[in-house]
């Protein structure tokens, strides 16, 4: 099935998989994501526990990670499976249920993002 890019609204195509409902090329060619991936980060990816505004309940903040959008919740999502616990992608930070930053840290290692713990 083809579709014509100049039509506004296409979000999937059979022959390409999904679209940019902005640009309407597959995500994959997609010169937004490549605008937005501009970003003013020093390249390190800071890892720490946070419990404010939680009611006491720690989580593990992710912050730093130079990635475009789709990337970063792809990145998430193998974390939260990581870890074993729910957790979100929001405004360009990864949020981990719970205190699993000993886990976190190793993966982010391994998967080749320069690391650093910060906080307490």
């Amino acid at each position: 099935m083809k579709f014509n890019n100049n039509i506004d609204g296409i979000v999937y195509s059979t022959e390409h998989g999904k679209m940019c409902n902005k640009c309407s090329k597959p995500i994959a060619k997609c010169s937004c994501k490549q605008q937005k991936t501009n970003s003013k980060t020093d390249g390190i990816v800071r890892v720490s526990k946070e419990t404010k505004g939680r009611k006491g309940k720690g989580v593990t903040v992710i912050k730093g990670v130079d990635l475009d959008p789709i990337s970063l919740a792809k990145l998430g999502k193998n974390l939260k499976i990581k870890c074993g616990s729910g957790g979100t992608v929001k405004d360009g930070t990864i949020e981990i249920q719970g205190d699993h930053i000993v886990g976190v840290l190793e993966y982010l290692i391994q998967e080749g993002f320069k690391v650093k713990r910060s906080g307490g």
